[in-house]
């Protein structure tokens, strides 16, 4: 029998927020809950402030479990049953507490809840819900929730459940059915996809509803988003993009997340990472993410079997670029807006803004500086009326070379692997 003292709100928020550090899947924003000018809390997509810490995570949110008890033995996972850590369980009640008490403090604008299995998924989604509905129904709480759903629970409660959410995501932990099953035996890769699926469909019937019926309940409005582990299992950077790619497509996720490998047990089975969390690699899936979503890039156009890493010394964009000079260098006044998002140095924004701004003439280099373009990168890929801003060889290793001397900011320069702590950062407790 495990006997455990009865512990304080506060011991048990210090326990199951610093249990919560390693789910990176918080993101508020894709959503519009206005204040009423009865209750409390509003979540305006234009009007959320983020708050980031150095390695990118959102901290704008109360971030927990809601208890950090589980029936599963992830070895990757600092909760893994056979882990003697302390232990601890909120109630609904509790959380509900919390989230109102810190919403009226400024400290947070919303609540991310997560959780360890207790018992088994459908009690465990029971207490989700429970929750969800105390903090809407009875303390009318307006702000943005991010909630887990748990595979296994039934269809109804997570139904249920994202009438109430902003947002819900199920992690997909690791990016194959065969890491999955090596680290991870007691889950399998179709008791997380089916959830998956059931919030994909039940978005698209809802939409049709709210077209009808516009008083109609929303349903997860600002969509559903996933994590993978990275480092954890040998997976390459091909099959980690084609697996998120494949999500995005079937599953129309918001976001996918990737959280870089932090070995928290001592366990055969998990590779030793002398140099710490692969945060580089974290950090070009990202750029390759973004690539995906807002690019127009394909995965088999930044990787393939042959090639199946990204450059750990150019950013995925910049060493694609080099590696097909054959498409460059384009003449930015008669290049088309996805054309243009192809060159390095041209993001979505200032594309936009040379699309726009040459229905009125000829654009200059001047210009592109104006309109944001970072010269230093995209002068080997332009020209402008004919003509590039220096003369330059179309040549890869020289191009590599010079792009490489350009000094890309990462994220985790400024200090090593940090997780933000309610308690240290806020100045929260004693």
């Amino acid at each position: 029998m495990n006997l455990q003292k009865e512990m304080t709100l506060m011991e048990k928020l210090e326990i199951l927020t610093d249990a919560a550090k390693y789910d990176v899947a918080c993101t508020s924003s894709g959503t519009d809950r206005a204040g009423d000018g009865k209750h409390m809390g509003s979540c305006v997509a234009s009007g959320i402030c983020h708050s980031f810490s150095a390695d990118g995570r959102c901290i704008s949110l109360l971030k927990i479990l809601f208890t950090n008890e589980c029936v599963f033995d992830c070895r990757y996972c600092a909760n893994r049953v056979t882990n003697d850590i302390p232990r601890a369980s909120f109630t609904p009640e509790e959380v509900c507490r919390l989230t109102i008490e810190f919403y009226r403090r400024n400290y947070i604008e919303g609540l991310f809840l997560s959780s360890g299995i207790l018992h088994n998924p459908a009690y465990t989604m029971e207490l989700l819900y429970q929750t969800l509905y105390k903090l809407r129904n009875e303390y009318h709480f307006r702000g943005y929730i991010h909630v887990k759903a748990i595979p296994g629970a039934p269809r109804e409660l997570i139904e249920k459940t994202g009438f109430l959410a902003d947002r819900m995501s199920i992690n997909l932990e690791l990016p194959t059915a065969e890491g999955l099953k090596r680290l991870a035996p007691h889950k399998s890769r179709k008791t997380i996809l089916e959830p998956m699926r059931l919030i994909q469909n039940r978005r698209e019937e809802n939409k049709e509803e709210l077209m009808l019926y516009k008083k109609a309940p929303s349903f997860v409005p600002a969509g559903q988003s996933t994590q993978m582990i990275i480092g954890a299992t040998p997976e390459s950077d091909y099959q980690i993009v084609t697996t998120a790619e494949s999500l995005y497509q079937k599953f129309q996720l918001k976001r996918v997340f990737y959280s870089a490998f932090v070995r928290v047990n001592d366990d055969s089975a998990l590779p030793v990472l002398p140099g710490g969390p692969p945060l580089l690699r974290e950090h070009r899936l990202y750029q390759a993410d973004w690539l995906l979503r807002f690019y127009g890039f394909r995965a088999q156009e930044l990787l393939s079997e042959k090639r199946p890493n990204f450059n750990v010394f150019l950013d995925p964009k910049s060493d694609w670029a080099v590696g097909n000079l054959d498409q460059f260098p384009i003449e930015v006044n008669r290049a088309d807006y996805y054309t243009l998002l192809r060159v390095p140095g041209i993001g979505p924004k200032s594309a936009r803004r040379i699309v726009n701004a040459r229905r009125f003439g000829s654009l200059r280099f001047e210009d592109l500086r104006k309109m944001g373009v970072v010269l230093k990168r995209a002068l080997y890929f332009i020209t402008c009326s004919g003509k590039m801003l220096y003369p330059v060889r179309l040549e890869e290793a020289s191009i590599a070379r010079n792009l490489m001397s350009v000094k890309e900011k990462l994220p985790f320069e400024t200090q090593p692997y940090h997780q933000m702590n309610l308690f240290a950062d806020y100045g929260i407790g004693g």
